[in-house]
């Protein structure tokens, strides 16, 4: 591996592959890997809608040419739920498909044969534009009648203090900076220290009976079935 595109970031990706062609999937897992990524494969769409169900991951990249569903469908149904990056990978180099790829809203757009240094490169440079727009982030994330002071740590309703404990704060911040969008169970244990996703589950339920009208119909701390929860931020 002659470069080094994840050192910059502030946690080693997890990448995932989506391509019918087991060589190419084994290339790039194992050249990713050995670049400090991690790295997850699937053979076809309906494998990767399996997988990005239960998983977090922080770029996609996925083959246009698939039996069964293609990449350009794939990745139409991921955007329509997510933001996260997306590479496009095509034996077709016509500018149409390319302008296709792009208006779905895919971020880059890679032909085959490619060379896998440049595209771990273009992995890098994406992975690091996305990781800034999280660090400009608001100071202060609204829901509802709620505002969150992330560098703070302080959580108002209109305008009276609410106290949380430490971890509660822990998990509201990895909410808030995720800007409305699912995490996973998986994610959020790691991210908050607990122990097993069970503790994520009670600091949740915690959570909930500080900030919902109702608990057990959640309208601003959502859970997403067979993902995990998201913050219904304004």
């Amino acid at each position: 591996m002659l470069a080094a595109p994840f050192d910059a970031l502030p946690r080693p990706p997890h990448i995932l592959i989506v391509d019918d062609d087991d060589r190419i999937r084994e290339l790039l897992k194992r050249y990713l890997t050995n670049g400090g990524a991690r790295v997850t494969g699937a053979a076809d769409a309906e494998a990767a809608r399996k997988l990005l169900a239960a998983f977090e991951f922080d770029l996609l990249i996925l083959d246009v040419m698939m039996p069964k569903e293609d990449g350009f469908s794939l990745a139409a149904a991921v955007r329509k739920t997510s933001s996260v990056p997306i590479i496009l990978l095509t034996a077709r180099g016509l500018a149409e498909d390319r302008i296709k790829g792009l208006s779905i809203g895919a971020d880059d757009y890679v032909p085959k044969p490619f060379e896998p240094e440049e595209l771990a490169l273009r992995i890098g440079a994406i992975l690091r534009r996305a990781a800034s727009r999280v660090t400009e982030a608001p100071e202060i994330v609204r829901f509802g009648p709620y505002a969150f002071h992330s560098a703070r740590g302080e959580l108002a309703r209109d305008g009276a203090a609410i106290r949380l404990t430490e971890a509660e704060v822990a998990m509201l911040r990895i909410l808030a900076g995720r800007g409305g969008e699912p995490i996973s169970r998986e994610d959020l244990t790691k991210r908050t220290g607990a122990s097993m996703e069970r503790s994520v589950d009670v600091q949740v339920t915690r959570l909930r009976r500080k900030i919902e009208a109702d608990p057990r119909a959640p309208v601003f701390l959502q859970t997403v079935r067979g993902v995990g929860y998201r913050l219904a931020v304004d």
